[in-house]
């Protein structure tokens, strides 16, 4: 798996970073596996012959002599890492697969002696580090547009050469996680996540319930975060903003950390929102929000392509809002779910937003804005009955995801919808009878344009419970991924 780490302007910090101890004494045995000179000798293994900062100016010596403008951020950086159940690699084959990954990511193309100069470092048994200064032998800029999605077709071909585990497609619609730099940030600060990670949450629950933009400023700068709003320059009209966790400061204390609705996430920019925006409704108890939910899950298993992405839409939204609701028991788990299905709600492609299951989905949030806190609305079964049409749902999701082939969509619904079981559990109330269920275990999906008829879909995936965490792929330490 290729992951572009924080790209930096001082090449001998990084090299320190990785042939050092770690954060955590976690680098063992750190020594080139490769580079663009297959001669160049190693500083941790041979110091009497290159020290780190010998390697450091014999890699910026491109940059150095640079007539041009000079890069602002010159160091190119990436760590290509194993599935833990994947053999272990010898250096050879590392070494190989650097070589490989430099030339697909533009680095050093195969065969130009003139390219970027670059290392391949290891100081773990499962991954190596990838880096380069961005000026060519030649005095040109290297061309890098691209560079890791290019580098994960490659690393496609090792996986299958050599019989790894496939890693998922590079998706698109993921958002952008918080860096490593925010994570030591809030880790200063005594907080238990990042601003991103809490400001990405609050804005999405004020959009699943907004009606119009005042309504959404409103429930933010109501929950307590600074918001500033863009104004078109002719019209006077909004249409951007971006919001601030009260005393996140940069700057040395300067100024708010501003992060705009389209940084945060794709589908949180103010016309992204827009769409979610429903006119209010009478308030409707948690009994009638889980008919709905049911409802709208049986319509989603039968919807084509663009509907069932304007429904999974809806779908994430009411996810949102049901994890604000829920009674303290099963918070944690439902938010844990909602967050998983983040990803799920977010469809490649175009979409329709005029889908029944959409509107059945947007008034069942609707409802649970207006009702009474389940705990007091009916207890446990209602919040178990509520659980369960949810669950309903996300199976649903999962089997439309699996029709139209967005792998990682139908991994994270999956893994939602096993945390959500997990909540149900903790309700501490009979689960209903099956003969209860609305939709069918079995349904059939349309499939994705060009890959023929569609066969019947499981709606849910097996009820064991699933890992609600990814495969660990960096730790949080000076900017640099591991």
């Amino acid at each position: 798996m290729p992951k572009k780490a924080d790209s930096g302007e001082t090449t001998v910090d990084l090299l320190d970073y990785l042939f050092g101890p770690g954060d955590h004494d976690e680098h063992t045995d750190p020594h080139i596996v490769t580079a663009w000179d297959p001669d160049l000798p190693c500083p941790a293994r041979t110091p009497d012959r290159i020290t780190l900062s010998d390697l450091a100016l014999l890699l910026d010596a491109p940059v150095d002599a640079l007539r041009g403008p000079h890069p602002a951020e010159h160091v190119w950086h990436a760590s290509i890492r194993n599935a833990p159940t994947d053999r272990t690699l010898t250096d050879k084959e590392w070494a190989t697969v650097a070589a490989e990954m430099v030339h697909a990511a533009g680095i050093a193309p195969h065969g130009d002696e003139q390219a970027c100069r670059w290392v391949g470092v290891r100081h773990a048994p499962d991954h190596i580090h990838l880096v380069a200064t961005l000026a060519r032998q030649d005095g040109r800029h290297p061309r890098i547009r691209g560079d890791i999605p290019n580098m994960h077709t490659a690393a496609r071909d090792f996986e299958t050469a050599w019989g790894l585990e496939p890693m998922s497609p590079l998706d698109t619609t993921a958002r952008r996680a918080p860096a490593t730099g925010e994570k030591e940030k809030a880790a200063r600060r005594g907080l238990t996540e990042p601003a991103r990670a809490t400001l990405q949450r609050t804005v999405r629950e004020a959009a699943a319930l907004a009606t119009d933009d005042t309504d959404f400023l409103t429930r933010l700068r109501d929950v307590g975060l600074r918001v500033r709003e863009h104004h078109n320059a002719t019209t006077g009209a909004v249409d951007g903003y971006a919001v601030a966790l009260p005393g996140d400061r940069a700057d040395h204390g300067t100024r708010p950390v501003w992060f705009s609705g389209r940084t945060l996430a794709y589908d949180l920019s103010l016309p992204r929102i827009r769409e979610r925006y429903e006119p209010a409704i009478t308030p409707a108890d948690i009994t009638r929000a889980h008919t709905r939910i049911r409802e709208a899950a049986a319509l989603l298993a039968r919807a084509g392509r663009t509907q069932g992405a304007g429904d999974v839409a809806a779908l994430g939204d009411l996810l949102t809002v049901a994890a604000a609701a829920a009674p303290a028991a099963v918070r944690d788990k439902v938010r844990a779910a909602a967050t998983r299905f983040e990803q799920a709600s977010r469809a490649p492609g175009a979409r329709t937003l005029d889908g029944t299951a959409r509107t059945r989905f947007k008034a069942a949030a609707r409802a649970l804005e207006h009702a009474p806190r389940t705990a007091r609305g009916g207890g446990a079964p209602a919040v178990l009955n509520l659980l369960l049409a949810l669950v309903e749902a996300i199976e649903a999701a999962t089997a439309w995801h699996r029709a139209q082939h967005h792998h990682a969509q139908t991994t994270a619904a999956a893994r939602a919808a096993a945390l959500l079981r997990e909540a149900a559990t903790l309700t501490g109330a009979p689960p209903p009878s099956l003969n209860s269920r609305t939709v069918p275990r079995t349904v059939r999906v349309t499939p994705a344009a060009g890959h023929g008829p569609a066969s019947p879909a499981t709606g849910a995936p097996a009820r064991q419970h699933l890992n609600p965490g990814p495969h660990p792929q960096s730790g949080s330490g000076r900017g640099h991924s591991r």
